[in-house]
């Protein structure tokens, strides 16, 4: 029986998609709490399904490039490929940028200001809570190939 090697000495166990919900959650209930102001009146609201179709779109191409390489899609799991193609050659992200594009499509939906600062801050969790140490979990384990794909690919966009 392999043991799994535990990263930067924490145990995470919540996965992205739960930060995901909560925001939603939190997107679609501040406007009653925290009704700062509705900026997009109806029905230009309606544009917030761009970001959400793309957000949507870009988690399941991204998901199916995980499946077609037999590597994980959880974070901290070890990869077992450095998927580089697709969706992968705009953002070393996607699935966390198709996340925000779609916590913006609804925060958008919603027409309310107070809502578009929980992609904002989404953003900064996922990037301190799981980006940084999924790169460093690349980064030992492909090496050069991590390296050359980090300088030809952003983050994000």
């Amino acid at each position: 029986m392999e043991k799994k090697k535990e990263i930067t000495g924490c145990k995470k166990t919540i996965q992205p998609p739960v930060y995901l919900f909560i925001s939603i959650i939190i997107i679609v209930v501040l406007p009653f709490l925290l009704p700062v102001k509705f900026i997009v009146p109806f029905p230009f609201n309606l544009i917030g399904i761009v970001p959400l179709l793309f957000g949507i779109i870009s988690n399941l191409l991204a998901d199916k490039a995980f499946k077609d390489n037999n590597t994980t899609v959880k974070s901290f799991q070890p990869s077992s490929a450095l998927i580089t193609k697709g969706v992968f050659r705009i953002s070393r992200n996607p699935m966390y940028l198709g996340f925000v594009c779609i916590l913006f499509g609804i925060a958008i939906l919603t027409k309310c200001l107070s809502g578009c600062v929980v992609p904002v801050l989404f953003a900064v969790l996922i990037d301190r809570i799981f980006i940084c140490v999924e790169e460093q979990m690349l980064q030992e384990q492909f090496g050069k190939d991590w390296q050359d794909y980090k300088n030809q690919t952003r983050k994000w966009v």
